[in-house]
C-alpha cells in the first residue's frame, strides 16, 4: 500500500497533466476547475484502492473521466423534456428549464428511506455503486470478491425496487378508487 505523502507527491507530480485533461474533457475553465477538484477529492479518499506499481496516471485520468460522464449525463436527464402525447417523442432543448423539485424531492426523501432499510450487507456496496464507485474499487474498498459486491449491488437493486412498486402501486390504487 501506498503512503499517503507518497501519493501525495505523485498526485502533484501529474496535476498539470490532469487539469489538461480536464480542460480537454469540458471545453470551459470553470468547469475543469471543478472537475479536477472532484478528481483530487476521489482519488484521496481511495487512495488506499490503488494498486501499487500500476499505473496512477491512468488510474486518476480514467476517475476524472468517469466524473465527467457522469456529469454529462445527469445535465443530459435534466434537459430532456417527456412529450406525452400520442407518438411519445423525446425532446432535448437547449433552453432554460423550469423545474419544480418539491416532488423530486419527496420521492428523494421516500427513496433514501428505502435505501435507509436496506441491509448493510447491500446499502453499502449499493450507495458506492450509485456514488459512481467502479465494482473493483467496491471490491478492494469492502474485501469482498468482485462476483460478491455485482451480486449485492443486483439484489439491493431488485429490493429497491419491489418496495417502490409495492409503494406506489399501492398508492395508485387508492388514487383510482378516489376518482370512481
Amino acid at each position: 500500500m501506498m503512503t499517503i505523502t507518497k501519493f501525495n507527491s505523485d498526485f502533484n507530480g501529474l496535476s498539470g497533466v490532469l487539469r489538461s485533461f480536464a480542460f480537454n474533457l469540458t471545453k470551459d475553465m470553470e468547469e475543469a476547475k471543478d472537475l479536477y477538484q472532484e478528481t483530487a477529492y476521489r482519488a484521496f479518499k481511495n487512495y488506499t484502492s490503488f494498486t501499487v506499481g500500476s499505473n496512477l496516471k491512468a488510474w486518476l485520468m480514467t476517475i476524472m473521466k468517469n466524473i465527467f460522464i457522469n456529469n454529462y449525463r445527469k445535465k443530459v436527464k435534466s434537459n430532456t423534456i417527456f412529450d406525452h402525447s400520442e407518438d411519445q417523442y423525446f425532446l432535448n432543448t437547449g433552453g432554460p428549464v423550469v423545474q419544480n423539485e418539491s416532488g423530486s424531492s419527496m420521492l428523494m426523501d421516500e427513496l433514501l428511506a428505502m435505501i435507509q432499510d436496506l441491509d448493510d450487507a447491500l446499502k453499502v456496496p449499493f450507495l458506492m455503486h450509485y456514488e459512481g464507485f467502479r465494482y473493483q474499487e467496491i471490491a478492494e474498498t469492502i474485501g469482498l470478491p468482485i462476483g460478491t459486491v455485482k451480486s449485492r449491488i443486483f439484489h439491493a437493486r431488485q429490493r429497491l425496487q419491489s418496495k417502490a412498486l409495492q409503494k406506489y402501486q399501492s398508492k395508485e390504487l387508492l388514487l383510482s378508487s378516489d376518482v370512481h
